[in-house]
C-alpha cells in the first residue's frame, strides 16, 4: 500500500541554457538538494532540460537552424550517459524524479525532438517518459508529435504518478485517461506564469503573483486536482533577468519564465505557492486523508462517475513510421493465398497433408 503521508517538491530552478554539461551538474545538486529536504517526489518545469526554446518566433530561419542544431546536442537521450548520472543522483537522493526535458528521438534515422517529462524512480532507473502530445502553436517547428503510448501512469510507494505538460493540463480527454489510469499524483510543467490579456496569444511574463488573475495555469492546476483528487505538483520555468550567453533579449521574445509553481491537495487548496520572480526548491506535506475526504464527496473513479453515459477509447499505439512486409507469414501469402512453400512447411510442421493446410485456408479466407 502506498505510504500515508509523503513530501512533494517543485523545482523552479534555472537551467544553465544550451548547455547540456552545465545543466547537468544543476539538476544532479537539487536532486540532492530535494533528498535532503525530505522530498520523496520533485518535479523540474518543461523542458528545463537545457532550457525551453523562448526564441522561437523570434529569430530569422537561418538563426532557427543554428539554435535547432544547437538544441539537439544539448537534449537528452534515452542512452545518454548523462540519463544514467541522473539516475545515480536519484538513487543516492532517495526520490522519485520527473524531469521535463527536450528529447531526442531513440527512432533510427531520426534526430527528431520531443517535449518530454523522464520518469526516475528512487532505484534512479528510468522507468518511462511521456511525449506532448499536441505541441502547441509554434511549438510544431521545434517538437515532435509524442506517441499515445506515452500517456501512462507510474505505481510507485506514494501512490500511481502520471503528468502532462502545459496546455496537455487543459486537455479534458487526456485528463479523463490519466484519472481511468488510476492517477494520484500529478506531475504538471509548464514554461513559465504570465499575465494574460483577453485570449491566449497575448500573454506577458508575470511580474508578480498577482498574475494569477489572468493566468490560465492557476485555476487549472486547481481544478486539475479537484475533477481528479489528485495531488498537483506543478512546476513552472523560471530565468533570471540575465541574459544568457551567446543571446539577445529581443531574441528571447516568448521569455514567460517567471516561475509560479505550486503544490496542490485534492480539494484543489494550494499548499505552496505560487512562487513567482525567483528560483527556489518549493516543498509541502501531504496526507492520503487528504484524498479520501474529497473522493467521500466526490469520486471520478467511483460514485460519481457514469460510465454507461459517458466512456472513453484510449490509444497505446506507438506509431512507426514503416512496417516491414515480407518475412513471416507475410510474406508467404501471394494474393492473400499462401505459397507453396509455405503450404509445406506449415504441413511439415504439424504433421498434416498439405490438402488439410489448403482446406484450413481456404476457410479462413472464406473461398
Amino acid at each position: 500500500m502506498p505510504r500515508e503521508s509523503f513530501t512533494l517538491a517543485a523545482a523552479q530552478i534555472e537551467p544553465v541554457y544550451h548547455d547540456k554539461e552545465g545543466t547537468l551538474d544543476k539538476t544532479c545538486e537539487y536532486v540532492e538538494r530535494a533528498g535532503d529536504a525530505g522530498a520523496d517526489l520533485v518535479v523540474f518545469p518543461e523542458t528545463y532540460f537545457p532550457g525551453y526554446p523562448y526564441w522561437r518566433g523570434s529569430v530569422s530561419i537561418p538563426r532557427w537552424t543554428d539554435l535547432m542544431v544547437d538544441l539537439q546536442k544539448n537534449s537528452l537521450h534515452v542512452d545518454d550517459e548523462a540519463v544514467e548520472i541522473l539516475g545515480e543522483a536519484v538513487e543516492e537522493a532517495g526520490v522519485h524524479l520527473a524531469l521535463g526535458t527536450n528529447e531526442v528521438s531513440d527512432r533510427r534515422g531520426s534526430d527528431t525532438l520531443y517535449n518530454s517529462i523522464f520518469y526516475f524512480d528512487r532505484t534512479g532507473d528510468l522507468v518511462g517518459r511521456h511525449r506532448k502530445l499536441m505541441p502547441t502553436h509554434e511549438e510544431r517547428a521545434i517538437w515532435g508529435r509524442g506517441d499515445p503510448s506515452s500517456l501512462a501512469t507510474y505505481d510507485t510507494d506514494i501512490g500511481t504518478l502520471g503528468g502532462l505538460i502545459c496546455y496537455e493540463n487543459h486537455m479534458t480527454l487526456s485528463k479523463a485517461a490519466l484519472t481511468a489510469m488510476g492517477e494520484e499524483i500529478h506531475a504538471a510543467v509548464w514554461p513559465g506564469f504570465w499575465e494574460q490579456d483577453g485570449h491566449p496569444g497575448d500573454k506577458t511574463r508575470a511580474e508578480s503573483s498577482e498574475a494569477m488573475d489572468t493566468c490560465d495555469i492557476y485555476p487549472a492546476m486547481r481544478e486539475y486536482a479537484f475533477e481528479t483528487q489528485s495531488y498537483v505538483a506543478a512546476c513552472s520555468a523560471y530565468m533570471s533577468d540575465d541574459i544568457p550567453e551567446e543571446f539577445s533579449q529581443e531574441e528571447l521574445g516568448f521569455n514567460v519564465a517567471a516561475g509560479g509553481s505550486m503544490l496542490i491537495n485534492p480539494a484543489g487548496i494550494v499548499k505552496a505557492g505560487p512562487l513567482v520572480g525567483e528560483e527556489g526548491l518549493l516543498t509541502a506535506d501531504f496526507e492520503r486523508d487528504e484524498r479520501r475526504a474529497t473522493k467521500a464527496y466526490f469520486d471520478a473513479m467511483g460514485h460519481y462517475t457514469r460510465w454507461d453515459a459517458v466512456s472513453l477509447e484510449i490509444s497505446d499505439e506507438t506509431l512507426e513510421p514503416a512496417v516491414r512486409r515480407g518475412d513471416g507469414a507475410s510474406a508467404a501469402k501471394t494474393n492473400g493465398r499462401l505459397s507453396a512453400a509455405r503450404t509445406q512447411e506449415i504441413a511439415e510442421a504439424h504433421d498434416v497433408s498439405l490438402e488439410a493446410v489448403e482446406e484450413i485456408a481456404e476457410a479462413v479466407r472464406g473461398d
